[in-house]
């Protein structure tokens, strides 16, 4: 086997390695190639010419000499004598092409070639991040797992031969990837466009639920249903409000679908969330007391538009329902409208003149009950609580965003 031979297998592996075509990546090492050989010969840059034909194996670097009938000056010139030697046809006024041992070409020569190949397949891959992600933005695209880091727990997943990484803090809790599972996840961002483009993903960001909703029920994808808002705890419970603009069609409904085939589908991809649908309504009365399903709600009165807070009144029996287990329900209902909403129980310790304020049929017991403490402790550990430790992964992910956001920014 030549060298040549194994030059073009290096090649050949080089191009797949880095998702490029053989043509072009033979195309950049051409232009290496001439760089590194008109340092080696200085003074004959325009004369230096590289032939690299994948097909007949043929790798070959040239210098066009123009013969003459005298003493050559440099190394653009040869003697008639020494030319025909070479070419047998060779004239006084013609030229000839003059090989040059490549590896001769010295240790700089070569590493220039192999710092400007480098150079080029970097932003050859910058240019192919861009020009396959760019426009996905935002979207849901489907990837299959390719490796697991039991360690650190990043998930190494493929998308169309590219590698990208979903993090641990971007995985939805208690669930188990397994390696060659296809599943779908949300590309939340791009940074570092102008150096080394990182493609963020997520299976955790609430508009993972709704681009999947598009993909499985064709009245949201078309626009005849519209997904108004969405409050997601990811790997419990996801809430998401939408209204049709046929009143024909029941927006419910339709994402519900036949014997619930719709939302088993994204309940499914989503490893068993949990998913409320709620009908969104302009009066807001109306939706937040929707939004607290499964909770039956009684009375809600807005106590300030500016503000944005809200009493609800519900049965003492469902009070428990609809605050839910650690105050999930009434965060996941507060973020779907956009309202504080201070929950309570039909019967509780509150004056003649505020019951009649919330309804006109609310009734005063006469013997007091406890009032909701549960619900004050709720949102009393709310405002207060520390934000959640974060794990090593999380920070790496968010050091690499930062870094690359950074470089961006200063770049412009």
């Amino acid at each position: 086997m030549n060298k040549n031979t194994d030059f073009f297998k290096a090649l050949e592996s080089l191009g797949e390695e880095n998702s490029v075509e053989t043509a072009l990546l033979i195309e950049k090492v051409k232009s290496a190639m001439l760089k590194a050989a008109r340092k080696a010969y200085p003074h004959s840059e325009e004369n230096i010419r590289v032939e690299i034909d994948p097909v007949t194996k043929k790798f070959e670097m040239y210098i066009v000499q123009e013969v003459i009938d005298d003493y050559p000056i440099d190394e653009n010139e040869v003697n008639i004598d020494v030319a025909r030697t070479i070419d047998p046809n060779a004239y006084v006024g013609g030229t000839i092409l003059k090989e040059i041992d490549i590896s001769k070409l010295g240790r700089m020569a070569a590493l220039s070639a192999k710092q400007s190949i480098k150079g080029d397949l970097r932003e050859i891959n910058r240019e192919q991040v861009l020009s396959r992600f760019e426009s996905k933005e935002h979207e849901c695209i489907t990837v299959k797992v390719s490796q697991i880091d039991p360690g650190r727990g990043t998930v190494t997943v493929d998308y169309q031969g590219t590698e990208l990484y979903l993090f641990r803090n971007e995985q939805i809790p208690g669930e188990v990837l397994e390696e060659g599972k296809s599943v779908k996840v949300y590309i939340t961002g791009i940074v570092g466009k102008t150096k080394k483009p990182i493609v963020k993903i997520s299976r955790t960001h609430k508009d993972l639920v709704k681009r999947i909703f598009e993909l499985e029920v064709p009245e949201i994808y078309d626009g005849t249903v519209e997904v108004k808002s969405i409050s997601r705890e990811a790997g419990s419970r996801t809430k998401i409000a939408v209204w049709s603009k046929d009143p024909n069609v029941d927006a419910v409904g339709a994402c519900i679908g036949a014997k619930r085939s719709r939302i088993t589908a994204v309940v499914n991809e989503l490893n068993g969330e949990k998913i409320d649908i709620i009908p969104w309504s302009e009066v807001t009365e109306e939706f937040i007391a929707k939004a607290l399903a499964p909770a039956e709600v009684l009375k809600t009165v807005v106590t300030s538009a500016e503000e944005k807070t809200c009493t609800v009144i519900v049965p003492n029996n469902q009070l428990s329902l609809a605050i839910g287990n650690k105050g999930q329900n009434a965060k996941l209902a507060a973020k779907l409208t956009g309202f504080k909403i201070d929950i309570k129980p039909q019967f509780d310790t509150v004056t003649n003149q505020e019951a009649e304020e919330l309804s006109p049929d609310y009734v005063v017991p006469v013997k007091e009950e406890p009032v909701n403490e549960a619900l004050e402790e709720y949102f009393e550990m709310d405002e207060t609580a520390a934000p959640a430790e974060e794990t090593p992964v999380a920070e790496e992910a968010e050091e690499i965003t930062a870094a690359d956001e950074a470089a961006e920014n200063s770049g412009e």
